[in-house]
């Protein structure tokens, strides 16, 4: 299976790719409020790449639960200057992070060539016109509900087979809508209107989401489960928790796994990879 957009071809047969994250935000649960200056939001995507990253996803506003919508023009403000000044010096390509269509759209034009759609298009109903017009790969993730409210009480018949639903409902919106079938990416939705035992149920049968024959996204880094597991810690101690969970992720179907981590998951993953395909990659092996 690979992936192709504006300047890059991602083959997941050779590896799991990494998705470095860059928060210009003000509240972001992990790093909110470290990358609003400009000059340190770029200085980190220069660290992300040269720690390893295949993909730098750049957003403007926090989707942790709880967290209330910004006006699109303070998100266009937060990220356009960044994605400008990175997108001609850094060598990996840049996804934005946003539902909206109108941010997504500047940021296209500003040099991102992916979009992450946290809603999986349920948001804006102008966002698959705007992928599709720019022809750019898609993430669509899943979510019940919206970030301010999906951590409460969420509830499910059949948590997987509902989530695949989801899937083939929003893929068949895109589709419809002109976006290619082979440029669209899912991302389960890792605490997204998800119980703790929800997220453990996903990772556990991540698996069964194959059957849709798309590549697979998956964000655990330093999430709330995680601590809960490790007994409450803190997101700046859940660095161990993260890797065990992005291992078990690979083994179990992940295609790209998006951290804040990117130099330890790296390893992680590197390792990982060597035992779901019993060695090292051909260019490593040479």
């Amino acid at each position: 299976m690979k992936l192709t957009g504006a300047g890059f071809c991602f083959d997941f047969s050779k590896k799991t790719h990494i998705m470095g994250v860059l928060n210009v935000t003000l509240d972001s649960f992990s790093d909110g409020g470290l990358y609003l200056n400009r000059e340190k939001a770029i200085e980190h995507a220069h660290r992300l790449v040269a720690d390893g990253a295949d993909i730098i996803d750049i957003g403007g506003e926090s989707t942790r639960p709880g967290s209330e919508s910004i006006p699109w023009k303070e998100e266009v403000a937060r990220i356009i200057p960044v994605i400008q000044a990175i997108a001609k010096v850094i060598r990996v390509p840049i996804s934005v992070d946003t539902y909206k269509a109108e941010v997504a759209r500047r940021a296209l034009d500003a040099g991102a060539v992916i979009v992450n759609d946290v809603s999986g298009l349920q948001f804006d109903t102008e966002m698959p016109k705007i992928v599709a017009q720019y022809a750019v790969p898609l993430i669509i993730m899943h979510i019940k509900g919206k970030p301010r409210d999906m951590q409460k009480n969420p509830l499910y018949e059949a948590l997987i087979p509902e989530i695949l639903d989801y899937f083939r409902a929003s893929t068949k919106r895109a589709v419809g809508s002109g976006i290619c079938e082979n440029k669209i990416i899912i991302d389960p939705g890792i605490g997204f209107g998800k119980t703790y035992l929800h997220n453990l149920e996903i990772l556990k049968n991540l698996s069964e989401f194959k059957s849709l024959a798309k590549p697979i996204v998956v964000g655990v880094s330093r999430k709330a489960f995680i601590g809960k597991i490790l007994g409450n810690v803190s997101a700046s101690e859940r660095l161990e928790g993260t890797a065990s969970a992005v291992a078990i992720s690979i083994l179990n179907g992940a295609d790209i796994v998006r951290v804040h981590d990117v130099k330890e998951m790296v390893k992680v993953a590197k390792v990982a990879d060597a035992i779901k395909r019993g060695g090292l990659t051909p260019s490593e092996n040479q």
